[in-house]
Formats: C-alpha cells, structure tokens, sequence
C-alpha cells in the first residue's frame, strides 16, 4: 500500500495525503525530480505506480524505479507502469491546483459537507477550514453553471497559461513555508495539561474515563453481546452448488447491521457530551444555582436541541430563550402596574416593595386567642412569579385582574376605549391562547335544520389547526370550511374594533354576506365568547 492518510495530524497543518515508496519507504509526496540524460521528466513532482492487477497501488520513487527494485510480488520485468505527476496547476481558481480540488471533493464526499475542518486536514497544505468553506462556496455554489465551476470545460486553458507550472508551484511552497513559520510562532490553542488517567474521574456522570475517552456503563451497553461469537471464516456463507449466499450469512449481515447502528448512535451521544461540554458537572451545577426554576426548566426543555446544533449556536439559543422569558415578566409587572394606576417606573418600584413588605407582614392575631402565644408563626410563601413553562406553551399575559386572582371593581366613568376593546383586540385570547374562563358555561350550537354536519380533519381541511374546539364544532355544524371563517372572524373583529367592541346583529350580517340563520350562530358565538359585546 503506497498511501498513507494522516488522520492525526493537528488541525490547521500540513496534513493531506501522504505518498511513500514501497521500496525504500521515502517520502515521495512532494519530491522533485530533476531532467537528466536518461531521465526526460520536467522538474515537478513526479512518482511511478504500478498498473498490473497484482500490485494494488504500489508506488516507487525515480530512484528505485531507474534502479529496477521490487518488493513484495512486483515484477519490474513484465509489469506495466504509469508516471503520475502531481497536479499542481491551476484550473478553477489562481490560488488552487488541480490536485487540491480532487482532494477537496473527495474529502467532501469522505466526511460530508460541513466538515470543513475534517476536510482541510485531508487537503492539507495548512489549508484553514474557512479558506475551504470560502472557496467551495465562491467556485461551485455560486458558478453559473451550478454545479459545475465556471471553467469546467477541459478545453479552458486559460488560468494555465496565465499562471505557469513553475510560478504556481513556487506560490503554493512560499505559502506553506509562511503558514508553517506562523504555526511554529503561534501561542499554543490550549496550554499543556497533566495526563489523564483510565479510571473513573467523576462518578456522577456515568463514570468517565478520560484516557480512554469511556464510560463504565455505555449506551446500548450489552451491544457487543449479540456478535461476540460470530465468526467469518474464508468462504463461508457461499452455496458451493448454487453459488447463492445462504441464509444464515443473511442473518449475521442483518445482525451485524444492527450492531453498527448501535454504535453510531453510541458514538453520536459522546460527541454530544464532548461538544457541549457536558462532563463540566461542577460548573454547570454552579451556573443552575444562579438561574431561577423556571429558567432551570426552561433549559431542560431546551436540552433535546443540543443534539441538532452545535455547542455555540445552542448557546446562543438557551440565552434568547432566557431573554425572551425576562421580557415576558417585565410586560407582565408593567401590565400589572398599569392596572394599578401606575404611569411611571419610579411608582413601580414603590409598588413592589410595599408589596413584599406586605407580604412579610405577620397576619394579625385575635386578642381574646389564647394558642396566639403558643401558635407557631408560619413561615411566609414566597411572592410567585410566571413560570417559564406557562409563559411559553401557553402564555396569559395579565390583561385583566381577575386572571390572577384579583378583582377590583372598574368604575363606568374610568372605562377608557382601551378598556373597553382590550377583549376585541386581544381577540377573546392571550398571544394566541384562550384565556381561561371559571364562570362561562359551555356555548351549545343549535344545528340548521335539514343539513348534516361536515366532517373535518386535516386532510379535507389544511387550515384547522387554526381553530379552537369550539370554532371547530361551529363549522362543522354551520358547514364552513376554517379558511372562510377565519376571513369571517377577521371582517367582524375589526369592524367591532371600529364600534368600540360592540356590533349589532344586523351588522353583522351584513359584513357576513352568509345565510341569515349560519350569520347568526356565528354573531351569537362570538358574543357568547366574550370577543365582541351586543350593541
């Protein structure tokens, strides 16, 4: 085997593919060879590889080649050969060979776009993994002959004659050299660590092992357990009459299958807990102390989508998750606050801290109590706040008191018009939410006479999902599909909008242009509902 693929070498260094003599094991990766009187090959580099079936990539350096060498079963006699020079000319771009934009497309397909960093390692040459991302997006992404390049036509010699071998090949060693002097200058990324060791550091994660990169106890731990006594010996598995793969060797495939896939998703849960940093216990138990519990349960809901992004993008995540949660009680304090009468910030400050204060007040005791002395005070319930969770799924912004429990007495003099068209604005919900009502009964629709109800699902209706379990009973026994009866609820509201919250029937049938009886149930419902009052 003539290749060699450095796939531990350190990111952002020379990498690549590695070519050694078969003979002599010299590195002929790059090597020069010189014209001479019986060799007639140009100064590039140059390497031999055996074309004959038996030798299975085989190649030798100049020297060896001209010295008639051989190991293993090569026959320098009788086996054909092929000169492979490498490519190092430009044909898409002036700062790429040839050479690199195969390995670029086969690093592609070996590790998947994306991989930037895998496959720039596998291009080596200190190639960065934004340089390859840029380039394959500038030269085949936005090609006008997607997905071809630009020059795809092997008949464009332009860039090589505008940039000869030689000068391209002296770029490409003076850019190496300089990157390479630069990685030797730079700091290193991370500074030198004691080794770990193989035994357990942290028993509250599973057991980690660091040298080995382990956990005493792995998902799908008892995988091994289903092929440790296969065995494939040579030949097996073949029907030497008819040729044909005998069934048991179907049955070891299907369960070898099962096996790999056991430990692809093995191998992706641990590249989730190194990528976000999950073994850190200590510190993310210290950050949860900071938070409160309802960003405590916020995040642990956010958890599954660690899996589908990387660790900074999730951050970014989980902390617009927080800010948004943050925003949502600072409107609901200042939606309290201007219940209350209150207009500025100052004045909510002092609210809230005449609030605690008296929500620390001891409750006052009878005088004639005797078991006042003796009862033990209880401890006073601390001031609750919007969960995340209710303000997320389902989130009920406090637009009237009584959703908190609180009701003060609206006097009809104080009623503003925001007052009173808060329910048509809000359209009876809360950000999207029906707000909950104790005290309303159950609204029965009164069915047409002579016609069925419709049957709706989301095959024959795409747009009910839209609609609530009322709103949905009401088109089916009415028989309107969801979408004309968003555009129904959407003409009343705003013609009520315009009437301070109130509309007359007769109105409202005309802003329907419906059946007079189907008009009706829905002007009905909607007063029923508390969205629009009767005028």
């Amino acid at each position: 085997m003539g290749v060699i693929k450095k796939k531990t070498v350190t990111r952002g260094t020379e990498g690549g593919v590695k070519y050694v003599c078969d003979v002599c094991s010299a590195d002929i990766t790059s090597t020069v060879s010189t014209p001479g009187p019986t060799v007639a090959f140009q100064s590039y580099q140059v390497r031999i590889r055996c074309a004959h079936h038996v030798c299975n990539e085989y190649d030798l350096c100049v020297p060896c080649f001209s010295a008639g060498e051989s190991s293993r079963d090569h026959d320098p006699r009788i086996h054909s050969y092929s000169v492979i020079e490498q490519h190092s000319i430009p044909i898409y771009t002036k700062d790429w060979g040839a050479d690199e934009e195969l390995l670029l497309l086969e690093g592609a397909e070996s590790y998947g776009l994306g991989s930037w960093a895998d496959i720039a390692d596998h291009i080596g040459g200190y190639r960065t993994k934004d340089e390859v991302r840029d380039h394959y997006i500038k030269t085949y992404i936005e090609s006008s002959k997607f997905p071809l390049p630009e020059r795809a036509s092997p008949d464009d010699r332009s860039l090589i004659d505008e940039v000869p071998r030689e000068k391209f090949q002296a770029r490409k060693k003076r850019r190496i050299e300089e990157r390479k002097e630069a990685a030797k200058s730079a700091p290193p990324a991370t500074p030198k660590q004691k080794p770990t060791a193989s035994v357990p550091a942290c028993h509250e994660i599973q057991g980690y092992m660091p040298g080995r990169m382990e956990f005493e106890t792995e998902f799908a731990n008892e995988a091994e357990e289903a092929v440790q006594h296969m065995q494939f010996d040579p030949g097996d598995g073949l029907n030497p009459r008819t040729g044909e793969v005998e069934p048991e060797m179907d049955l070891k495939m299907v369960v070898m299958d099962i096996y790999n896939s056991r430990l692809t998703a093995r191998a992706e849960r641990k590249k989730i807990i190194f990528e976000h940093n999950l073994l850190e216990y200590r510190k993310h138990a210290a950050l949860d102390k900071k938070r409160t519990k309802e960003e405590r349960d916020l995040l642990n809901k956010a958890k599954p989508f660690a899996r589908m992004i990387n660790h900074h993008d999730f951050e970014e995540f989980c902390n617009g998750l927080e800010y948004e949660h943050n925003l949502r009680q600072a409107i609901a304090q200042l939606q309290d606050w201007r219940q209350m009468g209150i207009g500025d910030l100052k004045g909510g400050e002092k609210y809230e801290q005449e609030k605690q204060q008296r929500a620390q007040r001891p409750a006052p005791t009878g005088s004639f109590d005797r078991l006042a002395s003796i009862r033990p005070n209880k401890p006073t319930p601390p001031v609750e706040t919007p969960s995340a969770t209710t303000a997320l799924t389902a989130p009920e912004l406090p637009i009237r008191l009584q959703q908190n429990g609180i009701h003060t007495p609206i006097s009809p003099n104080s009623r503003s018009p925001n007052n009173s068209t808060d329910r048509a604005l809000t359209n009876g919900h809360a950000n999207g939410t029906l707000t909950p009502q104790s005290g309303k009964s159950r609204y029965i629709i009164q069915p047409i006479p002579g016609a069925q109800p419709l049957k709706l699902n989301n095959e024959n209706a795409t747009d009910l999902h839209l609609l609530t379990r009322e709103e949905q009973e009401l088109c089916s026994v009415l028989r309107i599909m969801p979408k004309p009866y968003l555009v129904i609820k959407e003409h009343l509201m705003k013609e009520a909008m315009k009437q301070g919250g109130n509309l007359k029937r007769k109105v409202a049938r005309e802003v329907c242009k419906i059946d007079v009886t189907k008009s009706g149930r829905i002007f009905d419902f909607f007063v029923h509902s508390g969205w629009i009052s009767k005028g």
